[in-house]
């Protein structure tokens, strides 16, 4: 009997807009014969699943809709949503309480992994390299040379919960700083403020599948841009480049932490994670509990060169979370 599949998509941020786009291709990926594949939209002001050009809303009591006189049940949720709330904890909680399987980690860890500060302080427990860092609370006291002193220019200036570079400015001048903060807490309520790392940047997509972590192939980030910001991830402004033109031993370093990363923050699902190699040693970024799955997106390119379909890749991730 086939499986009844929603795809989540769109999301209270920015960015759901490039979620509905990952979710239109895994929609769109996935075997019709194996799954009834639905397409469901959680936006601000409305949950409803898309049907036959029609609306259909959902019912918050326990995720199912009326459809045509009949109540439709689901039984497994692909989580497609960047951001608020489908990256940061919140949307997992509520499938935990009402026992929804879906394709993400627990809850905690996924509200952890989208708290910038918070991950790269876990992680550093575990002895995974970062850049140095300043953290910020809305109406702290700002000291613009102490920030200076500590970091060294240039140095980023990033919201502390937001995806996509949305909030995010590298600055080189003492005078530009207090400006950059106010960008990102427009975004958030925390910054994050790093040390530049100067180095070769490559991003690592992790999965779990029957209990065992793999990692896929490596991709090295070209941006034409001054860094990886939204141009140059979005609108064709870098080169991505699969597999990335590291050496084997940066590889081997590499596929150890990104599995290590993996692993410490008890991830299930999907992830990607960024590294910028300083002196031969990758060094932490952030990481992706949902990244985005459209074609300008460096997840597929990954899938791809591991030798996966699209429609094979999203399936394992449905049977691991049905599992």
């Amino acid at each position: 009997m086939k499986k009844n599949i929603a795809i989540v998509m769109g999301g209270y941020s920015k960015e759901a807009s490039i979620s509905i786009n990952s979710g239109n291709v895994v929609a769109n990926c996935l075997n019709t014969a194996k799954y009834n594949v639905y397409k469901v939209h959680i936006l601000k002001n409305k949950w409803v699943l898309l049907y036959k050009n029609r609306e259909f809303p959902i019912d918050k009591n326990d995720f199912s809709v009326m459809l045509e006189e009949h109540k439709l049940v689901f039984d497994c949720v692909f989580n497609a949503i960047h951001g608020n709330p489908g990256e940061n904890g919140s949307l997992l909680a509520y499938f935990d309480l009402i026992g929804m399987k879906h394709t993400s980690a627990p809850f905690y860890c996924m509200a952890l992994t989208f708290n910038k500060h918070d991950t790269i302080s876990v992680l550093r427990e575990c002895g995974i390299k970062a850049a140095k860092s300043i953290y910020l609370n809305k109406g702290d006291t700002i000291d613009i040379d102490f920030i200076v002193k500590e970091l060294n220019l240039p140095c980023f200036v990033k919201a502390n919960n937001a995806g996509s570079s949305f909030g995010v400015s590298k600055i080189y001048n003492k005078e530009d700083l207090a400006k950059a903060i106010d960008f990102s807490f427009a975004e958030d309520d925390a910054v994050l403020i790093e040390s530049f790392l100067d180095g070769k940047e490559v991003s690592v997509g992790v999965y779990k599948f029957n209990d065992e972590i793999k990692v896929l192939p490596m991709t090295e980030i070209v941006s034409e841009n001054d860094f990886f910001d939204y141009e140059a991830k979005y609108l064709g402004k870098s080169q991505e480049i699969t597999p990335a033109r590291i050496t084997e031993e940066e590889h081997k370093k590499l596929h150890k932490i990104a599995k290590k990363v993996y692993q410490s923050l008890n991830m299930k699902g999907i992830s990607r994670a960024d590294y910028i190699f300083v002196d031969d040693e990758p060094h932490f970024i952030e990481i992706n509990t949902v990244p985005g799955l459209s074609t300008e997106s460096i997840l597929p390119q990954q899938i791809r060169a591991a030798g996966f379909t699209l429609s094979d890749f999203f399936e394992m991730a449905i049977e691991a979370g049905l599992r």
